[in-house]
């Protein structure tokens, strides 16, 4: 079954036609689905000769104007939501319900919010003496990852446009689908042509020389730390502006007075969304020594409660992880747990029956997990749970802060006043309060090797402009 015919690529506005090239698998099942064409560096010339052409009358253009095309954009994905929603659970594995909830709902808001922010924005005001003007940065390489791939890309384009910039689309390797279908939507809301390129293929060939290109002016990436390093390794060389979001290895800190049942279910959920595949997902759950023995329990009901599957199937809860490679490295890390002294309390790395055709791995608990164990230390990118214990609020604190990462985390406390006092001392982008919930307007990126720059809200579009004085 193919749910999309291969055009090409989208530069300046046009499809370059199909070359063809690799196949777009299934992880559920493995079957393909669709066929895409592999971009050259001769594509990416052309992508970002068409992004810097278009670059000066867009940025010319008055931003409620580009902001009138971003909401556009907006109004076309909600009118496509089942279509975008069917691609992304097959490519990436997301059940179909938390998909189009989630996997599209969300860059709907980044659409539909941006849009509206733009009217506000100060892109000019008067400081003393001088017009300081918010101008846009130029070209933009966006590079993003598979896990939550539209999201990631409207968190990036909409504030891009908005903020007068060009931007030229490497979408992941593994879940492309989506950003071809953002660009039928591009063409379909009649945007200048160029604004919005996309150029599918290995972001080891394209997307390094994407990044690299001399007219690309920033990169924005999303992705894990080692390439994040790299590319701004390789940015440094140009003075290219660079915004990194990468990984992660959150904790749930649960004081002594808080809720424990509602606290570690709302854990081991957070930890499982699409299948663990989520940078800030919550994977250590760091309780009291006093209530171990409770919150282990509460944690192997919660982790037997998702029901593994096809993702199309209403009844599955947990989907797939995307790809071979990665269930063999996730598996290998459970593995490791077990040999480092961890207590299997629910999963495992045996095969979960009756699903040996697609890449699934059991939801997975563990305790007896010290803070330097390698579950404790590593991003897994998989269903895997680490409980680890604390002796009070200054020892969850600091095995908290017991990580290289710093992206998300959360704090459950008796009162918020106390929970938000732990949650001052947690060095981490975002940080949930008691189970609040997360905020498509405030900023998000990370702290530490989670990378830098800030996506979302006012803060995604300051990511894209430059503060220019004009002494008056």
């Amino acid at each position: 079954m193919s749910i999309w015919s291969d055009k090409g690529h989208f530069i300046k506005g046009a499809w370059t036609g199909a070359v063809g090239g690799t196949t777009v698998e299934n992880p559920a099942n493995r079957a393909s689905i669709a066929t895409i064409s592999v971009g050259t560096t001769a594509d990416v010339e052309a992508a970002v000769a068409a992004a810097k052409a278009a670059w000066p009358a867009w940025m010319a253009t008055p931003a409620i104007e580009r902001a009138a095309v971003v909401s556009r954009v907006g109004e076309l994905i909600e009118a496509r939501m089942d279509d975008l929603a069917k691609a992304i659970t097959l490519e990436v594995g997301m059940p179909l319900k938390l998909a189009k909830m989630i996997q599209v709902g969300l860059p709907l808001q980044s659409f539909q919010n941006t849009a509206k922010i733009a009217h506000e924005f100060p892109f000019e005001k008067q400081v003393g003496n001088s017009t300081v003007l918010q101008e846009a940065v130029g070209v933009v390489a966006a590079i993003t990852p598979w896990n939550y791939p539209l999201h990631q890309i409207a968190a990036k384009v909409a504030p891009a446009l908005v903020a007068g910039c060009t931007v030229v689309l490497k979408p992941a390797d593994l879940a492309p689908l989506n950003a071809l279908l953002l660009a039928d939507i591009f063409e379909a809301a009649g945007a200048p042509a160029g604004i919005f390129n996309v150029v599918t293929g290995p972001g080891a060939k394209i997307g390094l020389h994407l990044a690299t290109h001399p007219d690309v002016d920033m990169v924005s990436f999303t992705g894990s730390t080692r390439t994040g390093a790299m590319l701004a390794r390789e940015a440094a060389g140009q003075i290219k502006r660079v915004s990194l979001e990468l990984g992660g290895k959150s904790a749930a800190v649960v004081l002594d007075d808080a809720d424990l049942a509602k606290a570690v279910k709302a854990t081991v959920n957070a930890c499982f969304l699409n299948s663990g595949q989520t940078c800030s997902a919550l994977t250590r759950l760091i309780v009291p020594e006093a209530k171990k023995a409770e919150a282990i329990e509460i944690a192997r009901e919660a982790a037997r409660s998702f029901v593994l599957g096809d993702p199309m199937d209403p009844a599955t809860r947990l989907g797939p992880v995307i790809s071979e490679k990665q269930r063999d490295g996730i598996l290998q890390l459970i593995r490791t747990a077990a040999d480092e002294g961890g207590t299997l309390v629910a999963g495992g790395a045996d095969a979960p029956e009756g699903l040996d055709q697609g890449y699934f791995v059991k939801p997975t608990v563990f305790a007896d997990v010290g803070p330097d164990a390698t579950l404790a230390q590593e991003e897994v990118f998989g269903p895997v749970l680490a409980i680890l214990t604390a002796k009070d609020d200054d020892d969850a604190v600091a095995i908290a802060n017991n990580s290289r990462y710093g992206l998300s985390g959360s704090v459950w406390a008796g009162s918020t006043e106390r929970a938000t006092a732990a949650a001052r001392r947690i060095r981490t982008g975002q940080i949930e309060i008691n189970g609040g919930r997360f905020n498509p307007l405030a900023p998000f990126g990370g702290f530490k090797q989670s990378g830098y720059g800030r996506e979302l809200g006012d803060y995604g579009i300051e990511e894209f402009v430059e503060p220019k004085a004009l002494q008056l």
